[in-house]
């Protein structure tokens, strides 16, 4: 005869039951301490596992079982493996409880009860009507119990449970994005206090470190035994050793290379293997220079990366390209100096051009011909900046040439003259220019 394990109910209680044989069903039905149920099968115990069982669920916490109710791990009764009936008729069960806890919570507010219904749960044979609620002190809800039982013709009860079993009967998402461990596989809840948080070098925030129930997460324990195995022989995290240079702080520690991690006077981290500490201690408050080699050798072993720098292979290194040399600063120093007289010998060279030959023109901006039809006035060219007169000989010499140095300036292309206008006489135009030296 084997001892089996079965889970059964919202609050995921256990069960222990005596087989000769082995069920071939995983659903099974089971007579409870609360009535006849709808169980699962999990397995068979050996005797240690189910010493571990007891010894766990035995042990008092304040959320670790439900106010009032009974215990987490109770001795049960195998009836028979489930049918299809029994199976039908637990879901049309779970499918009415939905309207139920509405109902109920319209009739909680006729009562102004300071509490919070959250689930609601029928037995298999419907002879039971569990509620579960939640609330910060206590509450007389006889006459609400009154009025449930009248309302749903069954016989009604009323569990307290806390805010950790609220989240465990909700069934939610925890803050990594996968099913919270307490309505999955976690069958009871451990304390968990701020010390453990310290000690695993986690920050100090509420938004981390809290699951959906308001409360420390409950994975803060998983890791907690072996962090607390390497602060055994250490300071409490924060502490300060005082030195002739400053004090050196601790910071936290290293789990894979079992090392502390303590912060110098220079802010500079120094990893120290957890053996090598009190020697490490005794260097610095004399006012030596602790050499902590080792720490990295172990951090090398134990594979941490991320306690030095990465460093390219050689492969990788001559598969990249090759760097463009930087410029040096003398040869920059002459092409900005050029790039800064450029535009002044232009400039000059501008102004060398006599204004009477079209050097010193103004630039006019086009305009746009106007409509046909339109009456324009001609545009009336030179007559606002006349030319000087000694100069305007110099435009014909013999054979009716312009100078050389002149054509060449003109032959440019930025040196075109503005067009013609529409209505435009070209007439009063020359006219202007022949009249000008004789002012």
């Amino acid at each position: 005869m084997s001892i089996y394990l079965a889970i059964f109910g919202k609050p995921r209680y256990m069960g222990l039951f005596n087989l000769t044989e082995p069920p071939r069903e995983t659903l099974l039905v089971a007579e409870t301490m609360r009535g006849t149920e709808l169980a699962m099968l999990g397995g068979p115990l050996s005797p240690d596992q189910e010493e571990r069982y007891r010894n766990s669920c035995g042990e008092d916490f304040s959320d670790g079982q439900v106010k009032g109710g009974e215990p987490s791990l109770q001795e049960i009764t195998y009836l028979r493996e489930a049918a299809a009936e029994d199976i039908r008729e637990s879901a049309s069960a779970r499918e009415e409880e939905d309207a139920v806890l509405l109902k109920a919570r319209e009739i909680l507010k006729n009562h102004k009860l300071s509490m919070k219904l959250v689930d609601v749960e029928f037995l298999l044979d419907r002879k039971k009507l569990f509620f579960y609620f939640t609330s910060e002190q206590r509450v007389d809800f006889r006459a609400f119990v009154r009025d449930l039982a009248k309302e749903f013709k069954t016989r009604i009860e009323l569990r307290q449970i806390g805010v950790r079993d609220e989240a465990k009967a909700v069934k939610g998402l925890g803050p990594c994005g996968r099913r919270c461990c307490c309505s999955s596989w976690l069958h009871r809840f451990t304390p968990i206090c701020i010390k453990m948080v310290k000690e695993q070098n986690l920050a100090l925030n509420p938004t981390k470190i809290s699951g959906i129930c308001g409360r420390l997460m409950c994975c803060m324990s998983y890791e907690h035994h072996l962090y607390g195995e390497l602060w055994k022989c250490l300071p409490n995290p924060g502490s300060k050793i005082k030195t002739p240079a400053g004090n050196y702080l601790m910071d936290g520690v290293d789990l894979s290379a079992e090392a502390v991690r303590v912060r110098s006077p220079e802010g500079k981290e120094i990893l120290v293997r957890v053996g090598d500490f009190e020697r490490f201690k005794e260097t610095v408050a004399a006012g030596e220079t602790w050499e902590y080699t080792g720490a990295r050798d172990s951090l090398k072993a134990a594979g941490d990366e991320r306690a030095r720098p990465s460093r390219k292979r050689a492969a990788d290194v001559r598969d990249e390209p090759a760097a463009k040399p930087a410029p040096q600063p003398e040869k920059r120093k002459a092409a900005e100096k050029d790039a800064r007289e450029q535009p002044a010998a232009d400039k000059a060279d501008e102004r060398e051009i006599p204004p009477g030959e079209g050097g010193a023109k103004k630039k006019r901006r086009r305009k746009k011909p106007a409509p046909q039809g339109s009456r324009t006035e001609p545009v009336k060219l030179h007559e606002a900046a006349p030319s000087p007169g000694p100069e305007k000989p110099r435009e014909k010499q013999a054979g009716g040439q312009a100078p050389a140095d002149v054509q060449k300036k003109r032959s440019q292309p930025r040196r075109r003259r503005p067009p013609r206008r529409t209505g435009e006489n070209p007439g009063r135009s020359h006219n202007a220019d022949a009249a000008a030296p004789e002012n």
